[in-house]
């Protein structure tokens, strides 16, 4: 996939975690395994082309993606 595009889960994860939410928490909320929230960092991370979360959440931010 093309750089910046991400799923609207993989969104909505990220909207969470600049919320300060945790990814146990995330989990919780979304009804899903911790192991898929982290996938979903995962390929997101990768297809923004970034090492780590706060990375991806400056890459996003900048795109517009997402808000603080």
């Amino acid at each position: 996939m093309s750089k910046g595009i991400l799923t609207k889960r993989e969104k909505e994860i990220f909207g969470l975690l600049v919320m300060n939410k945790s990814t146990r928490e995330i989990a919780e909320f979304l009804n899903i395994s911790e192991k898929t929230i982290r996938n979903h960092i995962s390929n997101a991370m990768q297809k923004l082309g970034v090492k780590g979360r706060a990375q991806a959440v400056v890459e996003l931010i900048k795109l517009g993606e997402i808000s603080l």
